[in-house]
């Protein structure tokens, strides 16, 4: 099998780092481009020097003629700027996006929550959301593919089957969110400039925050019903991982028994959706620098009420790993190939 020529802009921020690292222990990939901005001209290991040694191209400013040269283009952009870049795709190439420019099939919903117009409004339809444990085996109708965001991940995975099954009470769902400061970017530091961030918690974007409706669209795509839910997210003092709390009323009939079986059953041949046993105390130390999703499903003093435990690490999982997750379905690579 030949190896995709495969270029990546953003290849600086903590996502494109990361992918750059899965990407350079995948066997059929050549990185053959890394494209920036302030970063023109340096070399990628400035930025990691872990890369110090690795046969890697300098990084240069994106050009759509560079695109001749490779089948997949890898996106980890600020908003809005991997719809300009979909404008100039060729019929060869394939588009994996790591922001949120093609998540939102609604452009007037874009607008809502990313406050700018969609760029490139006739590729929204040639796109599709992919978590790839849910969906993964739609992709290969589509070229361009939009990766879910890390609070959603973490989120949507163990919710979706539930919601299928009808499990819980759909008007009163509480979601706490906790994540490493790398999840708000490279610039963090300036962003949050007032805030100690290695030793604070700090919640923000409360009860607005854009992956509310990400989280939405999904589960009204996924189950065609309506939940209710609260969403609070949190920077915590760690570099990166997620930690999120889910809290749900079940439905007459339902026992924190049936709620393992619904999950295990779901994904008994998903190799990185670990279903725990009933009752774990997981954290995100359980699953840095990898590509899993830790469930575990914890019962409370009220018989009715569960709370589920979900744990990624934002950057692989919530990131870059699910890039190539969804890469390895549509190119039909081993579904563990680069994620080891």
């Amino acid at each position: 099998m030949r190896k995709l020529n495969v270029l990546i802009a953003g290849s600086t921020g903590y996502i494109g780092i990361q992918l750059v690292k899965l990407l350079l222990t995948h066997k059929y990939i050549n990185i053959k481009f890394l494209c920036g901005s302030s970063s023109i001209g340096k070399k990628i290991s400035n930025y990691d020097k872990s890369l110090d040694k690795k046969k890697l191209p300098k990084i240069v400013k994106f050009n759509k003629d560079y695109l001749n040269k490779v089948d997949l283009i890898f996106t980890a952009l600020p908003n809005g700027e991997a719809q300009v870049i979909s404008n100039y795709l060729l019929d060869k190439n394939v588009l994996i996006d790591l922001a949120a420019d093609f998540r939102l099939k609604k452009a007037s919903d874009y607008l809502k929550w990313y406050k700018q117009k969609h760029k490139s409004l006739k590729n929204i339809k040639k796109s599709i959301y992919s978590l790839p444990e849910i969906n993964g085996k739609k992709i290969k109708n589509y070229k361009i593919i939009g990766c879910p965001g890390c609070y959603p991940t973490s989120i949507l995975l163990p919710l979706i089957p539930l919601i299928k099954k009808n499990t819980f009470n759909f008007n009163n769902v509480i979601i706490d969110s906790k994540s490493g400061y790398s999840g708000a970017g490279r610039n963090v530091h300036k962003k949050y400039v007032n805030k100690n961030l290695y030793e604070s918690l700090s919640a923000y974007g409360v009860g607005f925050h854009r992956h509310n409706s990400e989280i939405e669209q999904e589960i009204r795509n996924h189950t065609k019903r309506k939940i209710n839910f609260l969403f609070t997210p949190h920077l915590s003092p760690m570099f990166k991982g997620i930690l999120s709390t889910i809290y749900l009323d079940l439905k007459i009939g339902f026992s924190l028994e049936k709620i393992q079986k619904i999950l295990n059953d779901f994904y008994k041949k998903e190799k990185f959706i670990k279903i725990l046993k009933v009752n774990s105390l997981i954290s995100t130390n359980d699953v840095i620098n990898t590509n899993n999703c830790h469930i575990s499903i914890c019962k409370t003093k009220y018989k009715n009420k569960i709370i589920i435990l979900s744990a990624i690490d934002n950057l692989i999982k919530g990131g870059a790993g699910q890039a190539v997750q969804n890469m390895n379905i549509k190119f039909n690579f081993k579904k563990d190939e680069g994620l080891k």
